[in-house]
């Protein structure tokens, strides 16, 4: 079902500067965009789609989101698990709403908390091509498993896809669950509530290496597999 179309493209070469527009960008499946800062196969949120209505609604400046592809498309209304697919060849698999986080009040006091969830949508690229401002934005349905928006959930989803005799840095239990590594700091509380076993599933980096350290291999690959089967 044809949803929408891409207004503008940006990308960002390094995590401090700002967006850059262009007219096309290249997207690497399981990887993100070509030169953005953003691009990790280990990572859940390589592209930031993010709706035009919310720049109108709020009176925000170009890119004050931070988006790579801006919509003439509700974000809020977009549903983990589905996939979008981009002009004639990209597949982007809907992954979890971007936290409207406490840096955005840079640019106003209380914008963040204006936004609430329509920040904007991440997603990866699970098929490759090159994307145009101007492409259309077709909803092919949900497809693929959902990622909760609780950053709590989706670091219990990573624990419990960690192999047995693993365990997983801090560092890299957030670059999987798609949280700031500032995060770090609670997840040793939160690893203790989430109940028997996860505790010591996740370690500190200067933790011995009594156990292999898991890397988040496979935890993104059924993608490919299961979008096959709809040809």
């Amino acid at each position: 079902m044809n949803i929408g179309s891409i207004i503008t493209l940006s990308i960002r070469h390094e995590r401090a500067a700002a967006p850059h527009r262009v007219d096309a960008i290249d997207a690497i499946g399981g990887t993100g965009l070509a030169h953005d800062v953003h691009a990790d196969p280990r990572s859940p949120r390589q592209v930031l789609l993010a709706a035009v209505a919310t720049y109108a609604e709020l009176g925000l400046a170009e890119h004050v989101l931070r988006e790579n592809l801006l919509l003439d498309v509700d974000t809020a209304q977009l549903r983990s698990g589905t996939v979008l697919h981009i002009g004639d060849n990209v597949l982007l698999r809907l992954m979890f709403q971007c936290e409207a986080c406490g840096q955005l009040d840079r640019y106003r006091q209380g914008l963040a908390g204006a936004l609430g969830p329509r920040r904007g949508m991440l997603a990866r690229v699970v098929k490759g091509g090159v994307i145009r401002a101007g492409d259309g934005v077709r909803d092919l349905g949900p497809r693929l498993p959902a990622w909760s928006d609780d950053w709590r959930e989706r670091v219990r989803r990573v624990i419990d896809a960690a192999p047995p005799d693993t365990v997983v840095e801090y560092a890299q239990l957030a670059r999987l669950a798609g949280v700031q590594s500032s995060y770090c700091r609670a997840f040793p509380r939160l690893l203790v509530k989430l109940g028997p076993g996860y505790a010591d599933k996740a370690v500190a980096r200067q933790a011995p290496p009594s156990l292999a350290r898991w890397q988040g291999d496979g935890l993104f690959d059924d993608a490919p597999a299961r979008l096959r089967e709809f040809g």
